[in-house]
C-alpha cells in the first residue's frame, strides 16, 4: 500500500463523503481551495440559485445557495427579517428594509460573512424600484450602485455622496418604459446599460468614483428601537450637500430605426421579458416569450411560430446595419439572466452546465430555475423536482447567485445596520485609530 504523501492523496471518495458533510458555504470553498486536486474533484458551488426557505413554526427567513454543479444545496446565513433583495452580484446582495412613507433603507449584504454596508438614503419610493445593479466588490468607501425608478428614471449613487441621485425622466415613446440595467465596468468608471420595453437601449455613464468619510453611529441606548436609531442614521447621512458628480443618460443609437433585422421586430412585441447582458466582451440582449404560444404574421409575407417560453437572442454590432441580429449559439458560454446583474461563463469543464443556452428564473410555477437550450430551442427546468436538492417544501428562488471562491476575502469589519452595539463601537474604535 502507498505511503500518504500529502492531502492530495486522500481517496476520492473520502474527499467527496467529507465535502458531502460540508452545509456552511465558506468551508466547502475552503477545502477546494486546499490544493489544485481537491479543486479538481470537487464541483466548484457557482453557478447557484438563491433560495430562501420559510419556517411557518417559527416564521424566520432562511437562505440557501442551489449550486448546479455540486447538485447540492449550502446554507448561507439569515436574510434580515422584512427585507426584499433588490440586485445581487459579485456575492453580495442590495436589500431593502422599508421604513414609513415608501422610504426604506438600503444595504449591501453578503450572505456567506453577513457583513452589512449601509447604502445612502435614495429620496424616492423605493416600492418602486425593479432592480438595482453595482460594483461586484462594494465597500464601504468604495462603491457604485444605479436603479430604475418607475417606469422612466433611473438613480444612482458613487461612494463619496450622501444620497442617490435621481436623474430627470428618460424621453421614452408612448407606453414605452425601461425594464432592464446590467452594470458593466469600462475602465475606471462603471457603464450602466437600460433596456426599454420595445427594446430600445440608453447608456448612463457613472461618474469616477470618489471615497467618503465613514457614517459612524453613535451608540444605540436602551430606550432607542431600531426604527429611531434607523431614522437617525438616515438624517446622518443628508447632512451635508450632495457630493454625486453630475451623469447623463444617453441613448445607444442616435436613431433607432432598422436596427433590429427583421422579422425580430414583429417577435419584440411579443416577448415581454427582456434583459441585456455582456457575454465574451459583446453587448447582447435575450427576449423571452413570457405568455401563450403565437402566431406571427410576417411583413415580407409568411409566418413564425413562438412557443412559449422560447428566447431569441440578439448580439449587436455598430459596424453592421441592422446592428441588432439573432445568433444561433453564444460560442460555448451560458448566460445567466434575472434579478442579479445579467452574468456569462464559459460552460466547458463545468459540471451540470450546458453551453449556448439561457439561464433564467419562472417557468409555469414562476417560482423555479429554468434553462433555455439554443439548439434545441425549448425550456426546461435547470433542477427537476425530484432532485430533492432544494430543502424544505416552501421555498422561493429569488436569483443566480455567483459566490466568490474566497469568501473569506470580504471584509468583515464593514459596518452594518443590524449589528449590535459591541459591533457599533469595535468599528468606531477602528475608525478613530486610522
Amino acid at each position: 500500500m502507498p505511503l500518504f504523501q500529502g492531502w492530495k492523496d486522500l481517496p476520492l471518495e473520502l474527499l467527496r463523503r467529507v465535502a458531502d458533510g460540508l452545509d456552511d458555504l465558506r468551508f466547502y470553498t475552503s477545502v477546494r481551495g486546499t490544493c489544485m486536486t481537491w479543486r479538481r474533484d470537487l464541483a466548484p458551488p457557482a453557478p447557484s440559485l438563491l433560495v430562501l426557505l420559510h419556517d411557518g413554526a417559527t416564521r424566520r427567513q432562511h437562505a440557501a445557495a442551489v449550486s448546479l454543479p455540486a447538485h447540492r444545496s449550502f446554507g448561507l446565513k439569515a436574510i434580515p427579517s422584512g427585507s426584499s433583495c433588490l440586485g445581487c452580484g459579485g456575492g453580495w446582495l442590495v436589500l431593502s428594509t422599508c421604513l414609513y412613507d415608501g422610504q426604506s433603507l438600503l444595504t449591501f449584504f453578503h450572505p456567506v460573512t453577513a457583513t452589512e454596508i449601509l447604502l445612502p438614503p435614495l429620496i424616492y419610493d423605493t416600492r418602486l424600484l425593479s432592480k438595482i445593479v453595482f460594483t461586484p466588490d462594494p465597500a464601504r468607501d468604495d462603491f457604485a450602485a444605479a436603479t430604475i425608478c418607475d417606469i422612466d428614471r433611473l438613480a444612482y449613487v458613487t461612494a463619496g455622496a450622501r444620497r442617490w441621485a435621481v436623474l430627470d425622466r428618460v424621453r421614452l415613446a408612448t407606453r414605452d418604459q425601461l425594464i432592464d440595467v446590467v452594470y458593466h465596468q469600462n475602465g475606471q468608471n462603471g457603464m450602466v446599460y437600460c433596456l426599454t420595453r420595445f427594446g430600445n437601449v440608453y447608456v448612463l455613464c457613472l461618474p469616477e468614483r470618489r471615497r467618503r468619510k465613514p457614517v459612524i453611529i453613535e451608540d444605540q441606548t436602551s430606550a432607542e428601537d431600531l426604527g429611531t436609531c434607523n431614522m437617525r442614521i438616515i438624517r446622518m447621512h443628508n447632512v451635508g450637500p450632495d457630493l454625486n458628480a453630475s451623469a447623463s443618460v444617453q441613448p445607444l443609437l442616435s436613431s433607432s430605426v432598422g436596427s433590429i433585422a427583421p422579422p425580430y421586430v414583429t417577435a419584440s412585441a411579443f416577448t415581454s421579458a427582456k434583459n441585456l447582458v455582456f457575454c465574451n466582451g459583446n453587448l447582447y440582449r435575450s427576449w423571452r416569450n413570457a405568455s401563450c404560444t403565437v402566431t406571427l404574421q410576417l411583413p415580407g409575407g409568411g409566418h413564425r411560430r413562438i412557443e412559449e417560453d422560447e428566447i431569441f437572442v440578439l448580439r449587436y454590432d455598430p459596424r453592421r446595419r441592422p446592428c441588432w441580429d439573432a445568433v444561433a449559439d453564444l460560442g460555448g458560454y451560458t448566460v445567466f439572466v434575472g434579478r442579479s446583474n445579467a452574468v456569462s461563463m464559459h460552460a466547458e469543464g463545468v459540471p451540470g452546465l450546458k453551453g449556448n443556452c439561457v439561464y433564467w428564473i419562472g417557468g409555469r410555477g414562476r417560482d423555479q430555475g429554468m434553462v433555455f437550450d439554443m439548439g434545441t430551442g425549448r425550456s426546461t427546468p435547470c433542477l427537476p423536482p425530484a432532485a430533492g436538492v432544494v430543502p424544505g417544501p416552501q421555498q422561493c428562488m429569488i436569483c443566480w447567485y455567483f459566490p466568490r471562491e474566497v469568501a473569506n476575502n470580504c471584509n468583515t469589519n464593514e459596518l452594518g445596520v443590524y449589528g449590535t452595539r459591541a459591533r457599533v463601537r469595535a468599528q468606531r474604535a477602528q475608525d478613530m485609530s486610522q
